[in-house]
């Protein structure tokens, strides 16, 4: 028997954690705990150096030191606060009439603004509930089916774990060892290509179902102008205008910095033309939108003035965030902490900040940031036991026999992380596995920076997969569960079903899946934007010492040797 323990100890230890996990006793005690039971046997049977302890002390010292955890709760207390400042209740007023008038114009305003949403709070549960209690009642009201309804309002709110600055990645850079605005950046544009493919869903439906997304009635449309228009015409001119000078601020941004400081300058990162681009179209829109209003040009129309006014704020929070760490201004830290500030400022100015709103917050960053601390403590104590027991060998001889190569792997990690999330924490999985996982896959070659991102979009499904999918859950805690009368048109309109908010979930998880798979089929949609890495070939280094310094370490009668 203990010869067989002595052998097998990694996989044992394994199987117990797992077991732990399934049976719901609390994630961290259960990987401490693990971690010290099996070092104790360990030591018992000499597979274990007893110094080798000595050093744990310094690992679970060294997380409390890490300065990009601050991240968590930076980001965390933005999220809140800007949750309960009713940005999200203005950004789905005002989109939901922009969008409104077109076939499925309420669901994709609900994914463009649980993408803003996601850009700016990046936390799922108030984006689900805060467009569930908006978006849904309406959708109800006006016949869109009730799986669609659900699906896109579930679907767009676990966004915020695929769009930085997005919790997940912070916990996928830490635990693979890579850059946190690395992985914002190669995460940026499969993110926006999974906003985009849900987009061309709705609009699937509304031309082949027109009737499972209905548009809104005219009688509906909040925004009018006074000869009855409804002043969409003067928004699309407004984002034109802003469109072509952004486009023409970013072709020619590299010239215009040379004219300004006078002398050639290198070509400007495509990240830092982007965000400067962006922020002076935003800044035009806003300044037109001001003097319309101060000067009663009535240039605009009243939902031109609106969209600006609504949207201004949350993309000006974007570049303080997003704009600051792709610029390489400040680290993803300091950008959570402007993050957090200005997300302050926004609910002050609002005055939708007091005391007692600024209390909840503190302790539910708090809550969450011990919460996310404590398991990395316990995932800490667990690796370090399990890399000491050779458990790394043990997982690389798991996968060295996998058909396929780099692309076997991939299948099998991402097929098996999916059942997981199903019934685990995407927390538990990134703190578990990741470790493990991670140098086996750097050992096959695989870029970690594309490899963080594959599993940060498949965790995102664990959001939506029955039965323990947290977005439905929340959803499913506001959504009407029994018939109701509606206080506009005054209809009775039947409940929301679970099996509705379960049937609506399938589409989009299969959407998720198609974008993992299309991150894996092309690694340029995460590598892409990162630059190109500089290859150090060690063969052709040379040392060479500075002329003068020969006799510095030589024998000079044996008293010279540190002259």
């Amino acid at each position: 028997m203990i010869e067989f323990v002595s052998a097998n100890i990694a996989p044992i230890m394994f199987g117990v954690i797992i077991f732990f996990l399934l049976s719901g006793f609390p994630v961290a005690f259960s990987l401490s705990a693990c971690g010290l039971f099996f070092g104790f046997i360990g030591l018992e049977l000499g597979l274990i150096p007893a110094a080798l302890f000595q050093a744990l002390p310094l690992r679970v010292f060294g997380i409390m030191q890490n300065d990009t955890l601050l991240a968590i709760p930076f980001f965390t207390l933005m999220g809140l606060i800007l949750e309960r400042s009713g940005m999200a209740e203005d950004l789905l007023e005002t989109v939901g009439q922009v969008f409104g008038p077109i076939r499925g114009g309420l669901a994709l305003a609900v994914i463009f603004v649980g993408a803003l949403l996601a850009a700016t709070t990046g936390v799922v549960a108030a984006s689900v509930i805060s467009m569930g209690l908006i978006s849904l009642p309406i959708m109800l009201r006006y016949g869109y089916s009730r799986p669609i309804a659900a699906g896109v309002i579930t679907a767009s709110g676990t966004l915020a774990q695929a769009i930085p600055p997005s919790l997940v990645l912070i916990v996928m850079a830490d635990q693979l060892g890579r850059s946190v605005g690395d992985m914002y950046k190669g995460a940026m544009i499969p993110a926006l290509a999974l906003v985009g493919l849900y987009a061309l869903f709705i609009i699937g439906l509304a031309i082949f179902r027109p009737k499972m997304v209905p548009a809104l009635p005219p009688e509906a449309l909040a925004y009018r102008e006074p000869d009855g228009s409804s002043g969409l015409r003067s928004l699309g001119v407004l984002a034109l205008l802003v469109t072509v000078v952004s486009v023409a601020l970013g072709q020619n941004y590299g010239a215009l910095l040379a004219w300004l400081e006078g002398q050639e300058v290198p070509t400007p990162a495509l990240d830092e033309t982007i965000v400067v681009a962006l922020t002076f179209g935003t800044m035009l829109a806003l300044v037109l939108a001001l003097l319309n209003r101060a000067l009663r040009l009535g240039l605009l129309s009243r939902i031109a003035e609106r969209v600006t006014f609504v949207l201004i704020p949350p993309l000006i929070l974007i570049f303080l965030v997003l704009g600051t760490i792709f610029l390489g201004v400040a680290t993803p830290t300091e950008g959570g902490a402007l993050g957090a500030v200005g997300a302050l400022v926004m609910a002050l100015s609002r005055r939708r900040l007091d005391m007692k709103t600024l209390i909840q917050a503190l302790e539910s960053t708090t809550r969450l940031s011990i919460f996310v601390l404590f398991i990395l403590v316990g995932s800490t104590i667990f690796s370090f036991v399990f890399t000491a027991v050779d458990g790394q060998i043990w997982v690389e001889h798991l996968f060295d026999r996998l058909p396929g190569g780099q692309l076997g792997f991939l299948l099998f990690v991402n097929t098996v992380i999916f059942f997981l999330g199903c019934f685990i924490d995407f927390f538990e999985i990134a703190f578990i596995l990741m470790p493990l996982l991670g140098p086996v896959a750097d050992k096959m070659g695989i870029d970690l920076i594309w490899f963080g991102v594959i599993i940060a979009l498949n965790l995102q499904t664990s959001f939506l997969t029955p039965p323990f999918g947290f977005a439905l859950f929340y959803l499913r805690s506001v959504a009407p569960a029994s018939s109701y009368l509606d206080r506009i048109t005054n209809k009775r309109i039947e409940g929301m079903k679970t099996g509705d908010i379960y049937r609506g979930s399938v589409a989009f998880v299969i959407i998720q899946l198609v974008m993992v798979a299309l991150v894996i089929a092309f690694p340029e949609l995460v590598t892409g934007g990162l630059g190109e890495k500089t290859k150090v070939d060690l063969d052709t280094i040379q040392i060479q010492q500075p002329p003068g310094d020969a006799g510095s370490w030589g024998d000079n009668g044996g008293g010279d040797a540190w002259k």
